[in-house]
């Protein structure tokens, strides 16, 4: 019986002390934080969209320049591989005339 009043007693010391912070520093950790709250506000120029101003790939929006930086290499690399492979190869078939 004892030792059944004993674990009570160390339970019910643990959950006080987890239940209330000592110090103020404690309490402040429990404080929700908006991490990217600031997202939102814009620094520098804003940013258009490719079709807008499609000669300054420094105002573009971030996601519009590497849509078109990964297409303009795709086509470079694509086009390198049909100039150096010299494109298909033609097979000419003969066509047999059936005499009769």
């Amino acid at each position: 019986m004892a030792t059944l009043a004993a674990a009570a007693a160390r339970q019910a010391a643990t959950l006080s002390r987890i239940s209330t912070p000592r110090t103020p520093f404690q309490a402040a950790n429990l404080v929700q934080r908006r991490g990217l709250a600031g997202a939102a506000d814009h620094h520098g120029p804003p940013r258009v969209n490719v079709w807008e101003d499609p000669m300054s790939p420094s105002k573009w929006k971030e996601e519009h320049f590497v849509i078109v930086s990964l297409s303009g290499w795709g086509l470079l690399i694509f086009g390198g591989y049909k100039l150096f492979s010299g494109g298909k190869d033609k097979k000419e078939e003969k066509v047999v005339e059936a005499t009769s």
